[in-house]
């Protein structure tokens, strides 16, 4: 009977240590392929979609094709995959649908990677492209809002298809999503929505990135924060993934402040992430909060903390790998 315990535990000794050496390849991946997302990078991409020659990248507007442009050759570089559906990486939104004249449509941006275990079931990493475009000769740059997060979601879709290329592909299916139409009304992640690639039962959560290049003022002592929204509206246990990843690896302050459910400036409404929670769909939106030049001629790049982008656009990257690997797929809470 002594043998047979020692044997026992001697077993379950050896799948504990299976078990946490293969935690630690895991971690020891994720850092690597977060290296790809280069700080350089990111300035170069934000420099360009910043840019006056963009003139604000105005839904429908010359600007924002451009921006359209951009957005496709860097995916049909990286060898990401197009939607069968989208062959050219642009899911295109009639006019009509924006209540402007059809020669004013404009696209969402879709590229995507497949899972190698479950394929059907997806992870959204989302930003919009748009801004406010110019009036008169005041370009709105949109450099925080957003191509903060425009470049965050290029930079890991770079660092996911880097692993990719190593042979370490993702269980779950990644959708890297660029919204149009989101200044005027969240139009183009209600197109998505109500025209998906993947089934919505099928997303397994949106992970929303909206101006994280900046610090308000309440943060301007301790910068490294980020404000969480709707991250435990749906799934808790989403939560405590944002929550461990965050302290296991960052210790950025995780502020809530925006998501309590009173909270005046129903920020939980106002961004993309939106349209994915109201059909279900667990979501987080990640957010610096508002600043001085907010919807201002004087959000540019040059006033972007490019080190605290960095930062920012690891945690999603770890949060965004930790729910694409994980053996079951984020749960969504009773009603």
């Amino acid at each position: 009977m002594r043998i047979l315990v020692l044997f026992t535990l001697f077993i379950s000794l050896l799948s504990c240590s299976a078990k946490r050496d293969l935690e630690n390849k895991d971690d020891l991946l994720m850092k690597k392929y977060a290296e790809e997302i280069d700080t350089e990078d990111l300035k170069e991409h934000l420099y360009l979609l910043a840019s006056d020659v963009l003139e604000g990248r105005k839904t429908g507007e010359k600007g924002q094709k451009m921006a359209t442009n951009y957005l496709t050759a860097y995916y049909k570089h990286l060898e990401l995959q197009a939607p069968q559906k989208y062959p050219k990486y642009e899911q295109t939104i009639p006019g009509e649908y924006f209540n402007r004249a059809a020669d004013k449509s404009s696209a969402n941006v879709l590229a995507y990677i497949l899972g190698s275990e479950f394929p059907e079931e997806v992870i959204v990493i989302s930003a919009h492209y748009d801004h406010l475009g110019k009036k008169g000769e005041m370009v709105f740059n949109g450099a925080d809002d957003n191509a903060s997060g425009t470049s965050a979601v290029m930079e890991i879709a770079e660092a996911f298809q880097a692993a990719v290329e190593d042979g370490h592909r993702p269980k779950r299916s990644i959708l890297f999503l660029h919204v149009t139409g989101e200044e005027s009304g969240l139009y183009g992640s209600r197109y998505y929505v109500s025209h998906p690639v993947f089934k919505i039962e099928n997303t397994v959560t949106n992970l929303n990135i909206d101006m994280i290049g900046r610090i308000d003022p309440k943060h301007e002592d301790k910068p490294e924060y980020i404000y969480l929204i709707g991250s435990d509206r749906l799934s808790e246990e989403l939560h405590e993934i944002a929550e461990t990843v965050n302290k296991e690896h960052f210790g950025l302050k995780l502020d809530y402040t925006f998501n309590k459910e009173n909270d005046p400036n129903r920020f939980y409404h106002r961004s993309d992430h939106y349209n994915f929670a109201q059909n279900g769909v667990p979501v987080i939106f990640y957010f610096n909060g508002e600043h001085a030049d907010y919807h201002r001629p004087t959000d540019t790049p040059e006033k972007i903390n490019y080190e605290l982008l960095k930062l920012r656009t690891d945690y999603i990257f770890y949060t965004a790998w930790e729910l694409a690997n994980r053996s079951k797929r984020v749960a969504v809470d009773p009603k």
